[in-house]
């Protein structure tokens, strides 16, 4: 039975799960705020104010412990740059499209980003799909196509969030940092390049941080915000909920940005769009389907694995044998 605690804990990553990506899909409100802000602008004070809300966060949490070791790891800290090059791309993207009235199609790059994120697996890490996983993909790559006729053109936006969202999380996963060290790091590398396009824009007398008031000045800064909040808030829901829980949770922010692009922005969806995004919902649920069944049976067969181990230990007397039945199942389903 699950314990009062437990059951708190599981509570508390839900509470905080929903939290990041209801944070994550209402950013399309936020971003309009800042008009007449161009795109790069903006994404240049995310940027600088992110690294700025990471460090009070490291300050009052004194988590500086994990900077000095990584300092003496060059090629991790290529891998960060490369991250923080790929996520950069990705933000300056989303933004200008949010901007630019395209909050649908950044959903359906959020929506497709799973399925990017398994196409860069058998590219790349040379990972073998399973049949359903198979099905997911060739769903997915039809669904462009009837995008592709949607929209009179191959749907760029939402390609290119998906590409450079599943490309970060891939360099993230090669890199081993936790959530914020790994936001800290990368907006450390940010930190000098977007500075200097702000003092540029100031020279040139385009900035609009001093020049449209107060209030936008903090708009401005709150960048740095509702950049970091989202991230500690998955940081605390990863550490208490199952990953199948988390990948479900997932949804919820192209959900959010599809509404709005729907029922606030009031964008365009013809029938052929309708016709794309149900063909990309359908290869969601089919990849959502495998991926529980898989880890359904993956528990079966360790607790059977579990349950043979212990009865050959009592039958047999053997000490020790117990203490090692935690490794045996955990090759056999990997």
């Amino acid at each position: 039975m699950e314990s009062h605690e437990s059951k708190t804990e599981t509570r508390t990553g839900m509470l905080c799960g929903v939290l990041a990506y209801g944070i994550w899909g209402l950013f399309p409100l936020y971003w309009p705020l800042l008009e007449p802000t161009g795109a790069v602008e903006i994404l240049a004070h995310r940027m600088v104010w992110s690294l700025a809300a990471v460090a009070v966060v490291l300050a009052v949490t004194r988590r500086w412990d994990w900077i000095r070791p990584l300092l003496r790891q060059p090629k991790r800290l290529g891998m960060i740059a490369v991250g923080a090059t790929v996520i950069s791309l990705n933000w300056g993207v989303y933004i200008w499209a949010v901007n630019s009235g395209h909050v649908v199609e950044t959903s359906l790059g959020y929506f497709i980003n799973p399925l990017a994120t398994i196409a860069l697996g058998v590219l790349v890490l040379r990972e073998r799909l399973r049949p359903a996983q198979w099905v997911a993909v060739g769903v997915s790559v039809t669904a462009v196509i009837v995008l592709a006729v949607g929209y009179g053109k191959p749907p760029w936006i939402a390609l290119a969030i998906a590409a450079t969202f599943s490309t970060y999380s891939l360099v993230k996963k090669k890199v081993g940092l936790g959530g914020l060290e790994s936001m800290a790091a990368e907006t450390a590398v940010q930190f000098l390049p977007a500075l200097a396009v702000l003092v540029f824009l100031g020279s040139r007398g385009e900035s609009t941080f001093t020049s449209e008031g107060s209030g936008h000045l903090l708009l401005l800064m709150g960048t740095g915000a509702i950049t970091a909040l989202p991230l500690i808030s998955f940081g605390a829901a990863a550490v208490r909920l199952p990953l199948s829980v988390i990948g479900m949770l997932q949804y919820l922010a192209p959900i959010f940005q599809f509404a709005l692009g729907l029922l606030v922005f009031h964008e365009a969806m013809p029938a052929e769009r309708w016709a794309g995004f149900a063909l990309v919902w359908l290869a969601l649920a089919v990849l959502t389907w495998d991926a529980l069944r898989t880890a359904r049976i993956s528990r079966a067969e360790l607790r059977n694995a579990r349950a043979k181990a212990a009865e050959a230990a009592v039958e047999g007397g053997a000490p020790g044998v117990s203490e090692s039945v935690s490794d045996t199942p955990t090759k056999a389903t990997t």
